[in-house]
């Protein structure tokens, strides 16, 4: 089952899939739902991030609880002190995690998450 979220997608895939044991979210960056980019510190833009993959979440029956694997992107391990800070508050359970720093991210943002979760 695809699952596709108000914010649209920026490419040919689906915000998320639904399997019987398991929800397959893609990577969510800062984006607001009109397409506007989130200006601001990292710890805003990944709380953005993270309200976006909630929102995906709930559209597919679960919640951020329920992750159990997320994996972040971020344009600089300079940002990854700030972008944690903010990350545990919605993620106090501590799933399982990646983190790694990369060249480029869509649209030039600094940080973008993806999820595994529990329908």
């Amino acid at each position: 089952m695809r699952l596709t979220h108000e914010n649209l997608a920026l490419g040919p895939y689906s915000q998320a899939v639904k399997t019987p044991t398991a929800i397959y979210c893609s990577g969510q960056i800062p984006l607001t739902a009109d397409g506007t980019l989130i200006e601001g510190t990292i710890a805003e833009k990944t709380r953005k991030c993270c309200e976006n993959l909630d929102a995906v979440l709930k559209q597919a029956g679960s919640s951020l609880p329920r992750v159990v694997k997320t994996t972040i992107f971020i344009s600089d391990m300079d940002h990854f002190a700030e972008m944690n800070g903010e990350y545990e508050k919605f993620f106090s359970h501590k799933p399982a995690r990646s983190c790694v720093a990369v060249k480029t991210l869509p649209k030039g943002v600094d940080v973008e998450i993806e999820a595994i979760a529990l329908p």
